[in-house]
């Protein structure tokens, strides 16, 4: 399966990094924008350039278009793609307006399209390992669930110094400008939903706490720096999930039973270990065991070729793609799933607006574990 990237910027090196895990996807070649990063990025990765996105979408032998520019360009961009009759992979968010996203979904349903949205790391062996232990009931009935996103004061870090591989620099004012709960509420809203099913409502609350963000640079929009949402999914689950650039890092998860807590620390980590933490019953007392108990992996999580604040395969949700292309069956990452993820976290990032609950209007089916995670 041929795929062609549009979008050379810093994360575009850690999609070639994690593409020589998937031998199946070959490819084509690479576009931005700016025609002097595309140059560099080409030059350092020894892989084709188009000239234009044009040049790009008239090669009939892509297949998917890998949509990794800014967040703002991700509508148009993949718009075009869809209509040029391509399947298309966005990097997160599908869209910056529901709209736009269900616009988007619409017409790959009617040219018999995919896309589908980063993150991927639902595929992910601690997230299928989560899952199968959901399904064995290990920690009984589930009732609550609280999720950490929270990456430590951003802004006081040296980000200017933060360098891709190939030399990209952290796109600092767009991250600041599109703001945490868009950028990172989709690593555990993707696992929620896939986990508990479709979601009913979100109740939700974020802010502005750093306006300016200290930069030399002015920002165009105050993006929330800080969200807290109450999920609750039509299975009866409640979730809790907070997101912010200000609190110190955790990326802590835990999924809390009648028979005791299934966690992990970190998701950014596909081979994070998932422990599983017993109520136990002293006297008159009943509490949580303070030591962990390791629930294996399904499977032992491939080495990344690069080094980082995380080690994900940033490529296996295109795999996935591919491959219920060729076996013409659903993809795990569908369209409409990806829709639904995408209106919770526009609903928590929107909250700095409305303040209100929100009640959902999309909706998915089921998706299926990974075949080496089912039990």
């Amino acid at each position: 399966m041929r795929i062609a990237i549009v979008g050379c910027g810093f994360v575009a090196d850690y999609y070639l990094k994690t593409l020589p895990n998937h031998p199946q996807l070959k490819l084509a070649g690479v576009m931005d924008r700016n025609s002097d990063r595309a140059s560099k990025f080409s030059a350092y990765h020894s892989v084709p350039v188009y000239d234009s996105l044009e040049q790009l979408l008239e090669d009939g032998s892509v297949d998917i278009v890998l949509n990794l520019t800014n967040p703002r360009s991700h509508f148009s961009v993949s718009k075009a793609c869809l209509e040029a009759g391509k399947h298309v992979y966005s990097e997160k968010p599908l869209a910056m307006e529901f709209s736009e996203a269900e616009e988007l979904v619409n017409l790959a349903e009617q040219r018999g399209l995919l896309i589908a949205s980063a993150p991927c790391s639902i595929l992910s062996e601690t997230a299928q390992t989560i899952w199968q232990a959901l399904r064995e009931n290990v920690v009984g009935k589930v009732r609550l669930v609280y999720a950490e996103m929270d990456d430590g004061l951003v802004h006081r870090m040296r980000y200017k110094e933060w360098i891709s591989e190939s030399g990209i620099p952290w796109p600092y004012k767009d991250e600041f400008e599109v703001g945490c709960t868009l950028e990172h509420a989709g690593y555990y809203v993707t696992w929620l939903t896939a986990f508990f099913g479709p979601a009913e409502t979100v109740t939700a609350f974020s802010s502005c706490l750093i306006p300016d963000k200290e930069t030399d640079v002015p920002l165009e929009v105050n993006a929330p720096d800080f969200s807290v949402a109450c999920i609750k999914f039509a299975s009866g689950i409640v979730a809790r999930l907070t997101c912010s650039i200000v609190a110190p890092h955790d990326h802590g998860l835990k999924i809390i039973g009648d028979e005791g807590i299934l966690g992990i620390d970190d998701c950014w980590y596909y081979g994070d270990p998932v422990y599983i933490k017993r109520m136990l019953t002293i006297r008159r007392k009943t509490f949580i065991t303070p030591w962990k108990q390791k629930y294996p992996l399904v499977r032992k999580p491939p080495k990344f070729g690069y080094k980082g604040s995380q080690q994900m395969d940033f490529c296996r949700g295109v795999a996935e793609m591919a491959e219920a292309i060729a076996q013409k069956r659903p993809c795990r990452l569908s369209p409409r799933y990806s829709l639904h993820n995408n209106e919770i976290v526009l609903a928590i990032q929107n909250a700095l607006e409305t303040g209100a609950p929100y009640k959902l209007s999309s909706s998915f089916d089921p998706i299926a574990p990974m075949p080496w995670a089912k039990s």
